[in-house]
């Protein structure tokens, strides 16, 4: 099966301090790619870079990510912004932040679809409500006609991956989708991504601090420290029989209950 995204000897750097180093990885249509490690490993940049959204101060300085035949490193701005949205889709740990507070969600809706496809705001509305339902959103006109200070923080971020859904991209970067979340909606949120998967084939990058939800999704995970590959590798394999040590130590720091 032929690779959508891939990343090869990827190196970043900041203000000409290296932040990523050497990275390479893979993914496959309908693929869950996890990415796991310490706060600043690297992990959100690395959803950054592939959507070019690493800032005036960010560069790839060496290797390629390549999607769709392109070389997302060496693309103008106006190619960029066609891959943005109708290529690729990212869901931001805090949606309600990324979404604008003074216009309703279905008119951020119909502003993002019209800027890839010559598309009606009725038709808009009617994409939106469709997935809406699929994804077992109980009252869809409501969220259309809200404000995002209206909904909860559960409901902007769960609207925010229908946002980023309702393109169908073939590709979704999902960081820290569920960390600002409590349980009940995270298991939410993580079940609506697998039906995305279900229903379009998609393929997800989903950074995260969250072990849990990495072994719930994941097919395959990658661990990350200080902006180096530890592992990569089947989700079965690192989760549960890792080579590296940084990865067991990890893996052994995540809490667990124990009954009386």
């Amino acid at each position: 099966m032929e690779n959508l995204l891939t990343y090869e000897a990827v190196e970043i750097c900041f203000q000409e301090q290296k932040v990523i180093d050497g990275v390479d990885f893979s993914l496959r249509k309908g693929e869950i790619l996890g990415i796991v490690g310490e706060s600043g490993s690297g992990k959100s940049t690395l959803l950054k870079a592939a959507m070019g959204l690493l800032g005036s101060g960010g560069m790839v300085t060496r290797g390629d990510i390549w999607f769709d035949g392109k070389d997302i490193p060496d693309l103008p701005e106006k190619e960029l912004r066609k891959i943005r949205g109708a290529g690729m889709g990212m869901i931001f740990q805090d949606a309600g932040a990324s979404l604008c507070p003074i216009r309703t969600i279905g008119e951020q809706i119909y502003e993002s679809m019209s800027a890839h496809r010559k598309i009606s705001r009725a038709e808009a509305k009617e994409k939106a409500l469709q997935l809406f339902e699929k994804l077992n959103f109980r009252d869809g006109e409501r969220i259309w006609n809200s404000y995002p200070f209206e909904l909860s923080g559960g409901m902007n971020q769960r609207a925010g991956i229908a946002i980023a859904m309702l393109l169908e991209p073939s590709v979704l970067l999902a960081d820290e989708p569920t960390s600002a979340l409590d349980v009940a909606v995270q298991r939410q949120v993580v079940e609506e991504i697998l039906r995305l998967r279900e229903l379009f084939g998609t393929a997800v990058i989903l950074v995260t601090h969250d072990i849990g939800v990495v072994s719930a999704m994941a097919d395959t995970v990658l661990v990350l420290k200080d902006g180096r590959m530890m592992e990569y590798g089947r989700a079965e394999q690192v989760l549960h029989r890792p080579e590296n040590e940084y990865t067991r130590k990890l893996l052994a720091a995540v809490p667990r209950l124990r009954r009386a």
